[in-house]
């Protein structure tokens, strides 16, 4: 027992301690990419063999010392080379992780880890184990030479690589769960185990490799890993900030192949519509999918038919101005007041009424018996869905918090937030290709122009407008005049009608950016 009072015998049990489970590092990565290739159920046994098998022919070579110092006298010589036994066993070990890394390496680029019907396929059990025994037995060699070479006890030698094997057994599953959970992680192990068996190659044809420059490239990599790992969890982190349906939404729109956000979102979009077919998504498709997704995050007041623009029917007028303004007015639908807008009675159908008038029924008391539906303009876009399934076909009146009416909203003002605008026969589209701009009125929706545009820096949640005249007067600071010019890079506002109370026409000139040359 005397031994173990001795220092250096601790100081050599130590370092030899660490340097086998550096050496084993190596091993143990490789044999987490290789077991990630079983089923998930098998996963843990390949590796607990696998190192098993490590820690058996360890010791087993360990045991063998004088025939290992045999490995070192040259065989035989080709040219200038000689070869021993373990220059042979390196050359070997050397040439099959080169292989067995590029094609792993080149598995994980083509993405060829699933078949085409989307199931994953799962390697042999003892093919994978195969594989194991014959890259422990490349790495133990390297190992006992260590070891060997270190220390001149056998004792030593066999505690050191028990205690480093055991601590790899209990480090395998975490940093296997790890490995396999970072795909750019498990690129760089392989690109690890390329420089390690091209070391090992030219070990095998007598050209010494130190392995601290080994080693020190592998730190420096790990190290930039550590970065991009840092880089990408902030990123993550910064995302889950964000509502999710923002994200869903973006990342839908990414697979369409939009072009919106960030210069990181385009590159993206561009390499997702790159694998994709030019025909997957037509330009409807993404407006109304863009449309649907984007209806949540809109206000009432973006989506209704405002005040300026309802057709309603004045109670207290004559009835054959009534009657004359009913069939004059493509609208089936009419609000029915009494002097003004605000003072709503009901809402009646145009062909219901007609009959009424016909029949001499006063116009107020038949249309008391249909009450409007009415809404805050706070109401939230999704709950209005609801509120217009009870309406059955009618519309809902939207009111501010003083009960003045804002406007009201149709089934069909719905659709149009979502697949654009259906213009009736009493009007003009909103937009109206001009050239290479847009002439567009100054009561359109901003959601629906900014679709149109491809850009997202029209519509802001803290903004109370929603119709361009309102972004124009809110850039400016007061009423545009004819003739003036906004620029809001990289659209280009020109007022073309406009009077002391409203902007009427708006022309819209979007500067052209490189991508969209490049598509042109």
């Amino acid at each position: 027992m005397e031994f173990l009072l001795d220092p250096s015998i601790w100081a050599g049990l130590l370092t030899l301690i660490v340097l086998e489970i550096v050496l084993g590092i190596d091993n143990l990565v490789f044999i987490a990419i290789l077991a990630d290739k079983l089923p998930p159920k098998q996963r843990d046994k390949a590796r607990l063999i696998g190192l098993s098998l490590a820690l058996l022919m360890r010791l087993g070579l360990l045991s063998l010392i004088s025939w290992m110092v045999t490995l070192t006298k040259p065989l035989f010589s080709v040219a200038d080379f000689s070869f021993s036994g373990r220059d042979l066993i390196l050359l070997f070990g050397g040439v099959f992780l080169l292989f067995k890394a590029t094609m792993e390496l080149h598995e994980r680029l083509e993405n060829r880890q699933h078949e085409s019907d989307g199931n994953r396929t799962y390697a042999s059990f003892w093919a994978v184990v195969i594989q194991i025994v014959v890259l422990d037995a490349v790495f133990s060699l390297d190992a006992v030479i260590t070891a060997v070479g270190m220390v001149n006890d056998l004792a030593i030698m066999m505690t050191a690589v028990i205690i480093a094997m055991g601590v790899m057994l209990l480090a395998s599953k975490p940093l296997t769960n790890f490995v396999n959970a970072h795909p750019t992680v498990v690129v760089l192990c392989l690109s690890f185990l390329l420089m390690i068996g091209l070391s090992l190659v030219a070990e095998g044809f007598g050209f010494h490799i130190p392995k601290g420059y080994l080693y020190a490239a592998i730190g420096f990599s790990i190290l930039i890993e550590l970065f991009n790992q840092i880089a990408r969890r902030n990123f993550i982190r910064h995302q889950s900030h964000r509502p999710m349906r923002e994200r869903t939404a973006e990342a839908i729109l990414r697979l369409m192949g939009g072009r919106q956000g960030s210069q990181q979102v385009k590159s993206e979009s561009s390499e997702v519509a790159s694998v994709m077919p030019k025909e997957a998504f037509k330009d409807e498709e993404r407006y109304m999918i863009n449309g649907v997704l984007t209806l949540a995050s809109r206000s009432v007041r973006s989506i209704m038919t405002p005040r300026g623009e309802i057709s309603w029917v004045d109670a207290e007028r004559p009835l054959d101005e009534i009657r004359i303004q009913l069939l004059d007015t493509p609208h089936s639908l009419f609000p029915v007041c009494r002097g003004e807008l605000d003072e709503i009675i009901g809402v009646v159908r145009a062909k219901e009424l007609l009959v009424a008038l016909d029949h001499g029924i006063d116009v107020a008391t038949f249309a008391s018996a249909t009450p409007p539906i009415i809404v805050p303009e706070t109401l939230d876009p999704i709950n209005l869905l609801g509120v217009l399934r009870r309406a059955k076909g009618s519309f809902v009146v939207v009111t501010s918090e003083f009960g003045v009416v804002q406007g009201l909203i149709t089934p069909l003002d719905v659709l149009e937030a979502i697949a654009g605008e259906f213009p009736d026969e009493d009007e003009t589209p909103d937009i109206i290709a001009d050239g290479d701009g847009w002439l567009v009125k100054g009561g359109t929706d901003l959601h629906s122009l900014q679709q149109l545009l491809d850009t997202k820096d029209l519509v802001k949640a803290e903004d109370d407008h929603a119709s361009l005249a309102g972004l124009l007067i809110a850039q400016k600071g007061q009423l545009p005049l004819p003739g003036d010019v906004i620029e809001l890079l990289p659209l280009r506002f020109q007022i073309i009608e406009a009077t002391e109370y409203r902007v009427d026409l708006v022309r819209v000139t979007k500067e052209r950016n490189e991508m969209d040359e490049e598509e042109s």
